[in-house]
């Protein structure tokens, strides 16, 4: 079931009903019925997969809390991090290995290839098995006490809005909001209605406009290069950023309607000044994951702190301290390429981005000689207007490996982007012949425009949703009411109607 759905709205509007009706301490599990139901009508077949996850996780979390032994803690850490990281690598990554192992017998005389495995993919599989084995290492490193009820992990597990594509939460923030229970404020309930609109808004008006322009140059690379090539380029990164970001919006907002925050998964990402930022605002609850269960566990490892000291001493001090982390962050994005699919094309956008990084660390004195050379003022308008540019190029350059549908394709894409290359060719009138009509460019235009504005404000620092909210009760909804009536004759219904990353 899609977000977009009226199944949707109206599950979240009878739960939301009866979820202030009920007495506080009942509330939870007014959600964990709306939740397991949801995925027993639209999931039956995998529901196997997140009732182990949830079971596997209070087990773990309950031999870990009372075991005195750390042999033991550390054999429950391992049994629930191989199971349910086993279940999704198996679901997610078999056929990958099955593949390539494919591709090297073929070389050798006499083999037969190996059938590829039926596989299907639960609902947002990725997500809950993140977040639950968070729970786990967390119990594990003793940051919190471990929770005796099972079916209060099964909600932390299977929450209906953030299951279908995060963003990945933390057990010590979340618990107290999902079993203390909430009461009923009007001003949060219209906050979350605000905000599902408002990702409405981005996914419906522009990602899907935009996805049309995207489908309709990169399904004919035959015929599209040059200036093309890099106009969908530019409408991929409108696409997956108001997809992406309208489908968190959408969830945080069905969050709000109960009184639950979730921490924001987007800042202003096209904002940022290098690529380190740029994974500091986009997919933040993902970053944050891999940075405190990979990078710094890594990073600080007794084998990691030893190469260090021996880069120190063969290289300098300035060595010793970015290789380390510079190893750390290439793990971290080779680890986030394979969460994003079981293709080498993921695989390389991840080093892609991680090599990017670690060179930054490492050129970094070099950097600061030339710009001092230079006699450029960090803090400039002008260089900080460079930076953003620098980081949207690069970033957009990733994003081929994203749309192509391998690494092949993405090569060969990106060397089409410089055949030909001629802005005028693109109002020869085939703009027109890609599913959008003019009245679609202008629609799309606005709200570009609309987005930029209230992406400049949030920069600096502008609460917008505090300022609708202080309007008086009239105009509050009848600015709703304008969002609902805009997105319903502009919405725009076509190949990407569903959400992106509702496929992780």
């Amino acid at each position: 079931m899609s977000f977009i759905s009226a199944g949707f709205f109206l599950i979240l509007a009878i739960t939301a009903f009866v979820y202030y009706l009920v007495p506080k301490k009942y509330q939870w599990i007014v959600l964990l019925i709306m939740s397991i139901s949801f995925y027993t009508a639209s999931q039956t077949k995998f529901l196997f997969y997140i009732l182990f996850t949830g079971l596997s996780t209070y087990v773990a979390g309950v031999r870990i809390g009372l075991s005195v032994s750390k042999k033991r803690r550390k054999m429950w850490l391992l049994l629930a991090l191989f199971s349910n990281f086993g279940i999704l690598v198996a679901l997610k990554y078999l056929n990958f290995f099955v593949e390539n192992l494919n591709a090297l017998l073929s070389v050798v005389p006499g083999s037969t290839s190996i059938h590829p495995f039926i596989l299907l993919l639960p609902l947002g599989v990725s997500f809950y098995t993140f977040q639950s084995m968070s729970y786990v290492i967390d119990v594990y490193q003793k940051k919190y006490e471990y929770e005796k009820n099972l079916f209060k992990i099964l909600l932390f597990t299977s929450f209906l809005p953030q299951l279908l594509q995060g963003p990945i939460g933390r057990y010590d923030r979340l618990a107290p909001q999902y079993f203390n229970g909430q009461k009923f404020d009007l001003k949060q309930v219209e906050y979350g209605v605000q905000r599902i609109l408002w990702g409405l808004g981005k996914k419906m008006i522009i990602a899907d406009r935009a996805n049309a322009v995207v489908t309709s140059i990169f399904s004919r690379l035959d015929i599209y290069q040059g200036a093309y090539i890099v106009l969908g380029l530019l409408m991929y990164s409108v696409e997956l950023y108001c997809d992406f970001s309208g489908g968190i919006d959408v969830v945080i907002g069905a969050a709000e309607v109960f009184g639950i925050k979730f921490d924001e998964n987007f800042r202003q990402p096209y904002f940022s000044k290098d690529i380190g930022e740029f994974w500091r605002r986009w997919h933040i609850t993902l970053g944050t994951w891999m940075k405190d269960y990979i990078f710094y566990p890594f990073s600080i490892s007794k084998h990691m702190l030893t190469f260090g000291k021996w880069c120190r001493k063969k290289f300098g001090k300035n060595i010793g301290k970015v290789v380390p982390i510079a190893i750390a962050n290439l793990l971290v994005f080779f680890v986030v390429g394979v969460w994003h699919g079981a293709n080498w094309k993921y695989i390389l956008y991840g080093i892609y981005n991680g090599v990017i990084i670690a060179a930054s660390a490492l050129l970094k004195p070099v950097y600061g000689k030339c710009r001092t050379a230079l006699h450029i003022n960090v803090k400039s308008k002008g260089w900080m207007g460079f930076q953003m540019l620098r980081t949207f190029i690069l970033v957009n350059i990733s994003w081929l490996f994203d749309i192509c549908k391998d690494a092949g394709e993405a090569f060969y894409a990106f060397g089409l982007m410089f055949k030909n290359f001629n802005v005028q060719a693109l109002f020869t009138g085939n703009l027109l012949k890609m599913g959008l009509n003019l009245r679609d460019y202008k629609v799309l235009g606005i709200g570009l425009l609309i987005l930029l504005i209230s992406s400049i404000m949030k920069e600096r620092g502008i609460n917008l949703r505090d300022f609708v909210a202080d309007r008086p009760l009239p105009v509050r909804w009848a600015l709703y009411f304008i969002l609902v009536f805009a997105t319903a004759p502009f919405g725009f219904v076509g190949a990407g109607s569903n959400f992106i990353y509702a496929q992780f």
